[in-house]
């Protein structure tokens, strides 16, 4: 299993938004997959959620699910300027 990651980010300074997503996808200990979710505010600490599947495909699954939802609601990579 190939470890996977994204970082995201929502900013707008009209409506005071700053805000990440971060998702990556590891192997366990015992060779399942595990989806890691980080998000809050930028700056902050954030909240975490781990998943854990017993096939990769499923975690892929949920991976560009999740993907695809955050880019609807505007989430895109970390600008570098």
């Amino acid at each position: 299993m190939k470890p996977y990651q994204l970082y995201i980010e929502r900013a707008g300074a009209t409506k005071n938004v700053a805000r990440y997503y971060a998702i990556s996808m590891e192997p366990t200990l015992f060779g399942e997959a595990c989806l890691i979710r980080r998000w809050g505010r930028i700056g902050a600490g954030g909240q975490r959620l781990v998943h854990h599947f017993e096939y990769e495909e499923e975690a892929v699954g949920l991976f560009l699910q999740l993907l695809r939802q955050k880019r609807l609601r505007g989430y895109r990579p970390k600008s570098t300027a």
